[in-house]
């Protein structure tokens, strides 16, 4: 294959300002070599404008120092045309720690003065040098010891102070807040087994309120159905039913109050019923006062002293306990009693007793108390009385449907009566027509059984009358001289005495 011939290189042209400042000398065709350049080379002067005066004295050469190149220590001009004579010395290296410039790089000893040089030979007959000061170390030898001692007892009073004042923190104390305080632990909620007093109490105090009339008496009062029917004690609201100006106030668990309206009275019984127009009631379940044992754990909830939601805890301590008191008609209120040593106090009246699966077993009446000189009565003692629930709900229900309630009655008043021989209730008198009356009941009779109930005194023999039904036939059992006999009693309506 013919070759081709090379295509002839064109150089472009060279701007002549950039020539002559980047082109060789004139004369020289190789690399510049100041050493080798003769006298007569041509040098070219490049325009530059004169160094500041601060720079001239600080890298400037020194007087006298001509104006050669800067050379090693005893080098020689031998540049062509140059005088054979030693140029200034610049440095040297008779006692410096640098190296010879002029020198090829090697690796050697450190470099260290003359005087510190040791001797060569085994580093452990080597003297040991003197060791640094923690002052040394940390602060350079610049502070001074008392000054050292001053900064570690400030530190340590900082840190003592700092301590204090966080156990104070943690503690609940304070230094400004006087005597210390210590706050109880926070702990986790407690966990309540269902039928714990406060499960019940959680659940039996929506259903019961307070019951209040204008003229600022108060007691308490039991939600027992959801149409808004209540039941409470009727000396709570006896005064505001005699008096047509008079209005009643109930005031539930939450705060809301409403109107009541009075839906019958039963003064025999003190019992009564209200109606409030009040929709989604919280209503407490009625259980069976026949079932209850002395000893069954109950709680008592009112509002005692005006003191809205207040629960007490007992047992029940005795039952149909025969309790008297006055009627607000004027006729006397006897009736079998759950006794309690559940605190029940004044305000009690109309509320709750239930048992430990929370349903109603009665209705709080009143308590017992001692008198105390000049001071009318004390406190409650821990015997307080309630009308079982099973005369409740008879009579509840009654006064609902019909607004009223009629009871069997002997048609006899009697006293108590304690002998060698016998207790009983002494007939004292006997009322015409009654049903004692015909059945041949004479004065001076000690009736000591109704049915199956022993009689001991008189309030026994009107609790047992008023359990009874109307017109139902019961055998009484009375002594009359030194004869025992037994009656039978057809009981009438009290409504006929």
């Amino acid at each position: 294959m013919p070759r081709l011939a090379p295509r002839p290189q064109v150089r472009p042209p060279v701007d002549p300002a950039e020539a002559a400042v980047f082109a060789r000398p004139d004369g020289i065709t190789t690399a510049f070599d100041p050493r080798t350049q003769t006298a007569s080379s041509a040098r070219v002067e490049l325009p530059t404008a004169p160094p500041p005066s601060a720079l001239i004295e600080a890298f400037g050469r020194p007087a006298g120092g001509g104006a050669g190149l800067q050379r090693p220590p005893g080098a020689r001009d031998v540049r062509p045309g140059s005088s054979d004579r030693a140029e200034p010395v610049f440095w040297s290296t008779e006692g410096s720690v640098w190296r010879d410039p002029s020198s090829t790089a090697v690796l050697g000893p450190p470099a260290v003065a003359a005087e510190d040089a040791q001797p060569a030979g085994d580093a452990s007959t080597l003297p040991e040098g003197s060791r640094l000061s923690a002052r040394e170390v940390l602060f350079g030898g610049r502070v001074k010891p008392r000054a050292l001692l001053l900064l570690g007892a400030f530190a340590l009073v900082i840190g003592l102070v700092g301590g204090l004042i966080g156990r104070l923190a943690v503690e609940g104390g304070s230094l400004l807040s006087g005597p210390e305080v210590r706050l109880a632990e926070v702990r986790p909620g407690i966990e309540r087994e269902p039928g714990s007093v406060a499960e019940l109490a959680g659940r039996v105090r929506p259903a019961v309120v307070s019951v209040q009339d204008t003229v600022g008496n108060m007691g308490s009062g039991v939600v027992i159905d959801e149409g808004g029917y209540l039941v409470t004690n009727d000396h709570v609201i006896a005064e505001s039913a005699d008096d047509p100006e008079s209005s009643l106030t109930v005031i539930f668990h939450e705060g809301s109050r409403a109107v009541a309206e009075i839906v019958g009275r039963d003064p025999s019984t003190d019992l009564a019923v209200l109606r409030v127009d009040v929709d989604n009631l919280t209503v407490l379940p009625m259980g069976s006062s026949a079932d209850l044992q002395v000893g069954d754990s109950v709680l008592a909830v009112g509002n005692p002293l005006g003191l809205s939601g207040t629960v007490t805890e007992g047992i029940v301590s005795y039952l149909d306990r025969p309790m008297r008191l006055d009627a607000t008609d004027g006729s006397e209120v006897v009736f079998g009693a759950i006794q309690t040593d559940a605190a029940i106090n004044s305000g009690n009246s109309g509320g709750a007793l239930v048992d430990s699966s929370g349903t109603l077993i009665g209705i709080n009446t009143l308590n017992r108390t001692p008198p105390m000189a000049g001071q009318g009565q004390s406190g409650s003692i821990g015997l307080g009385f309630a009308i079982p629930v099973d005369d409740v709900r008879r009579i509840s229900e009654e006064l609902i449907r019909n607004g009223e309630i009629h009871h069997p009655d002997l048609g006899v008043n009697s006293n108590s009566v304690i002998t060698d021989d016998l207790s009983g209730a002494q007939v004292v008198n006997v009322r015409a027509g009654s049903s004692a009356d015909q059945a041949g009941l004479a004065e001076g009779d000690i009736i000591i059984r109704v049915g199956d109930r022993e009689i001991f005194g008189a309030e026994e023999l009107a609790a047992a009358i008023r359990e009874q039904q109307i017109g139902a036939v019961v055998e009484l059992e009375a002594v009359r001289g030194a004869e025992v006999l037994v009656i039978p009693v057809t009981l009438q309506s009290d409504e006929d005495s």
